[in-house]
């Protein structure tokens, strides 16, 4: 007789619940969140022969260690275990034990409609840890960023617009060495085309246009004390962007590399010109697991690019996908947006898009969707994007010269029209294979 558990996890302890086939409580026990805890929960469920353990999280070190012990873990979103509680206790009460009941019933009588928990190989989880990290500096850089910005506006907004981004390094280095606008007065044309040198700076202005953005912003009228203190928050942001901002470098080329050197690295690679951080990010969230995305409609809505339908009576429509992974809809979304610009078949997908009257976000949704159809594709068969095998792409960059004897495809121009893509590629409209729907 199979056995059943559900656990719910929290920070400092873990309540587990094992239940027979019959539904029989056989184990009702808290652990603590230490080594000697975490040994004891593996132990008690495989002792009692579990066959599946549900729990509301997908990942982490708990999740890490059940499969550790060769238990099959059903991963349950939080909203779906929310709206079982009702099933059991119409009081509208909640606990920890409570929780670890109502999953371990999933588990017990609805562990047919979840997929088993499939871990990623190693080098995928290794890249996952790398793309997350990143997007955590990143927030942590554009915060404080704004808060640069915001502090330079109020008594010297020169330095913000004088060079491409006020996070760059060479903004980042003006900023260290002149903080505010005593110390940039004696700034001239020579000092700061050495200052540019140093830098190896490559805007294209001349050290006279630059003092003259710098000189032409207004100045705030500020007391000695209030002065020094704002010089010292300058100072302060700006000692602690810099680091940041280089370990986000480090980052990327450990990211590059990363997808480089892993087996389905060239598949996402091939879907981008030189974006290679938003391609490990696809890859990272996607994974290498091919049953976890058994058919195309799966990857389209775990990215949130396919609306969800709402029909009652004669009343449908269809709605935006809050429930979804969050950094999967946005590199697709990504992909979408840098394709549209030299994609000629998602640019026609794009402007079809909004001809329908669809705003900019919900036309690169409906981009996004059509390209989660060919990356699962590539990604289900193991193979890069090839634009020759895409039909939809050769409808649009094939030249037609219309003769009296009939269309004849003009191969030259069509090659040119291809020359663009990230692929070489020689189109040709005979026989083509077609290895996703348009």
């Amino acid at each position: 007789m199979a056995n059943y558990a559900g656990v719910d996890w929290a920070a400092d302890k873990h309540d587990v619940l094992v239940a027979n086939e019959a539904g029989e409580e056989l184990l009702a026990v808290t652990f603590a969140h230490d080594e000697h805890g975490l040994r004891a929960l593996c132990r008690a469920l495989v002792r009692h022969k579990v066959l599946l353990v549900a729990i509301e999280r997908p990942d982490g070190l708990l999740v890490e260690r059940l499969l550790d012990a060769g238990l099959r873990v059903l991963a349950l979103h939080p909203n779906q275990v929310a709206a079982c509680r009702a099933r059991f206790r119409v009081s509208g009460g909640k606990s920890d034990r409570f929780d670890a009941f109502v999953l371990c019933e999933l588990a017990r009588t609805d562990h047919h409609r979840f997929r088993v928990l499939e871990p990623d190989s190693d080098q995928t989880k290794a890249l996952q840890a790398l793309t997350r990290a990143r997007e955590d500096l990143v927030h942590a850089r554009v915060a404080l960023s704004n808060q640069l910005r915001a502090e330079l506006e109020r008594f010297w907004p020169g330095p913000i617009g004088l060079f491409s981004d006020l996070d760059s390094p060479i903004s980042l280095a003006f900023l260290a060495r002149y903080p505010s606008p005593a110390d940039a007065r004696a700034l001239g044309p020579k000092r700061l085309a050495a200052f540019l040198a140093s830098q190896h700076y490559s805007g294209g202005q001349k050290p006279e246009q630059l003092l003259v953005k710098l000189r032409k912003a207004p100045e705030g009228r500020v007391g000695e004390q209030e002065h020094a203190a704002r010089r010292a928050l300058v100072g302060a942001l700006v000692a602690a962007l810099t680091p940041i901002v280089a370990q986000i470098k480090a980052l990327d080329r450990r990211i590059a590399t990363a997808l480089r050197e892993h087996p389905d690295g060239e598949i996402f690679r091939s879907l981008f010109k030189d974006s290679q951080t938003t391609a490990a990010i696809l890859l990272a969230e996607i994974g290498d697991c091919r049953g976890r995305y058994p058919h195309r409609d799966a990857l389209a809505g775990d990215a949130g690019q396919a609306a969800v339908a709402i029909e009652s009576g004669r009343r449908k429509t269809a709605s935006f996908r809050w429930g979804c992974n969050k950094r999967l809809r946005a590199a697709f979304c990504t992909l979408a947006d840098s394709t549209r610009h030299w994609h000629p078949w998602a640019q026609a997908r794009y402007q079809a898009a909004i001809a329908r009257g669809h705003d900019h976000p919900r036309a690169l949704r409906t981009l996004g969707r059509a390209w989660c159809r060919i990356v699962w594709r590539c990604w289900h068969d193991r193979v890069p994007y090839d634009p020759a095998r895409h039909r939809g792409l050769q409808q649009h960059i094939t030249v037609v010269i219309p003769t009296t004897s009939g269309p004849v495809v003009d191969h030259a121009a069509t090659e040119r029209m291809a020359a663009g893509l990230p692929t070489a590629v020689t189109a040709s409209t005979d026989n083509i294979e077609v290895t996703a729907t348009q």
